[in-house]
């Protein structure tokens, strides 16, 4: 871990009231736990605790600093069970990590939908909307992990009752369109316009050369909603650019197996391995880099909010530019020797060598000029 910049208990007491806040006093209050990791192995198989209000299981798993943006929580449906009716005036994506089931969808005005799911599936929750998630299994729980921008509103009103039970409806979010969360949308550039994605391992992605490696990459904006997410996946034997950008995404492996490198400005790299269910959440600032060292393409699904992506002046997120250029991206050809060396180690473990030639010489023709 990085220096954690301690200073004596004197200085400390000062201020000791703004440790907590009403967000995380919430989650106390809801008889959870938060995990305050930004690795997390399994999320399959990570420990829940009994949720009484939801009458489910679940934990929060945050790194401290998306604890003001976003958060991330995993619930798991008892088999043959549902969770009681829920809203909420904040925004929440779901990623189904096990079972099958259905959830219902509806506004004040009386629309609703129903729609079915399975593990891979991705979809949002419309703004304030109505939802009750049920399990279609009578013998295996179903369980889902969800991000939310939850901490910024909960910091703000810090009123349950507000927040849970507040009658709006907020109809250019949702009206009960019969086909709001049908597996389909319309594709603009790398942004695919859907609120519902039946299975995010097996999406097909467009190309995205600038993450390096012949990577594929597809982005979602759903619900209408603040928050985004993205699906990044790259080749046997690659692996992508070291990049940076703000707090609070949470990085979940959907295909694959490799590691990711993730290091503070001035510090060595640490290394975190990673396979399907994994977790990883990038500190805010950090450099991280992620490595494919198994036998199939390895892809990823980002949840995040948009105050993650630092962008330029024309909107391009400043991770995809170069550090040449004042981006906040390390070009392969500035990498450090170490980061080569530790990924052909970890290739010849299974027999495998680095397929990166072709992504090294094809970076060459745009690189820009090393400043002065």
């Amino acid at each position: 871990m990085a220096k954690d910049a301690l200073v004596s208990d004197e200085m400390a007491k000062k201020f000791a009231t703004e440790k907590e806040t009403p967000y995380t006093r919430w989650v106390k209050s809801e008889g959870l736990d938060i995990i305050p990791a930004h690795y997390v192995p399994n999320l399959h198989t990570v420990e829940l605790k009994p949720w009484a209000r939801r009458e489910a299981r679940g934990v929060y798993l945050n790194h401290e600093a998306s604890r003001t943006s976003n958060d991330c929580y995993v619930c798991e449906i008892p088999s043959g069970g549902k969770l009681p009716p829920h809203r909420q005036l904040f925004e929440e994506m779901i990623l189904i990590l096990d079972g099958r089931g259905s959830t219902t969808v509806w506004n004040d005005a009386g629309k609703r939908i129903t729609f079915e799911w399975k593990a891979g599936a991705l979809f949002a929750i419309p703004l304030n909307t109505w939802h009750q998630h049920f399990n279609g299994s009578g013998k295996e729980p179903a369980r889902y992990v969800a991000v939310t921008n939850g901490p910024a509103i909960i910091n703000m009103y810090e009123e349950p009752e507000f927040l849970f039970n507040t009658q709006h409806d907020f109809k250019n979010r949702f009206a009960g369109e019969p086909d709001y969360f049908s597996n389909k949308g319309e594709q603009k550039g790398l942004l695919l316009e859907t609120n519902f994605v039946a299975d995010a391992p097996n999406l097909p992605l467009i190309s995205a050369k600038e993450r390096g490696a012949g990577g594929g990459h597809i982005r979602f904006n759903m619900a209408k909603g603040s928050m985004n997410s993205h699906i990044s996946q790259f080749p046997i034997g690659t692996y992508k650019k070291a990049h940076a950008h703000g707090p609070g995404a949470h990085v979940i492996i959907l295909t694959g197996e490799g590691y990711s490198l993730m290091w503070p400005e001035g510090e060595e790299p640490r290394r975190y391995e990673w396979h399907i269910g994994s977790m990883i959440v990038p500190p805010a600032g950090w450099q991280h880099q992620h490595f494919n060292t198994g036998t199939t393409p390895s892809r990823y699904l980002a949840f995040k909010h948009e105050g993650v992506a630092v962008r330029n002046t024309q909107g391009v997120p400043k991770a995809w530019i170069s550090k040449r250029v004042g981006g906040d991206q390390i070009d392969y050809a500035d990498e450090k020797p170490i980061i080569r060396q530790l990924f052909a180690e970890a290739l010849a473990k299974h027999g495998m060598q680095p397929r990166m030639d072709e992504a090294y010489q094809a970076e060459l023709a745009d690189l820009p000029p090393l400043a002065a």
